[in-house]
């Protein structure tokens, strides 16, 4: 049986209905993905542009690097361990912002004013 079994009908206008598909497209997400993360108290993100995926695969690669070198740097003994793992956590914590920035939705203001949907948020 589906987790989710209770269809609801909801009424748009045309221009409801254009703003609602619209909104949707950016998002990436089904129409009732969509609806049911705006009910859940979330804003969803509009998709990442396409050279986002071409970053992530760039810092995911120099993470690659970094641990090809610190197994060098272990066998040999030649390496600051203290610095190297300095870098190694400022490199994840850099691929976690980028991807929270642009993927994570956010969460709506509590004062019931949602007008703006998520487009006015800071860069």
């Amino acid at each position: 049986m589906r987790k989710r079994n209770i269809p609801i009908l909801v009424r748009l206008n045309t221009k409801e209905r254009q703003n609602l598909v619209k909104q949707v497209k950016k998002s990436g997400l089904s129409q009732e993905t969509f609806i049911r993360t705006l009910i859940n108290g979330f804003i969803p993100k509009e998709l990442p542009p396409p050279d986002y995926y071409a970053m992530m695969r760039e810092l995911r690669a120099i993470g690659v690097n970094l641990n090809q070198i610190a197994a060098k740097a272990n066998a040999k003994g030649h390496i600051d361990r203290t610095q190297f793992q300095y870098e190694a956590n400022r490199l994840r914590k850099a691929v976690l912002d980028i991807q929270a920035a642009v993927t994570s939705p956010e969460r709506r203001n509590e004062n019931g004013d949602h007008s703006d949907m998520g487009r006015n948020r800071p860069p």
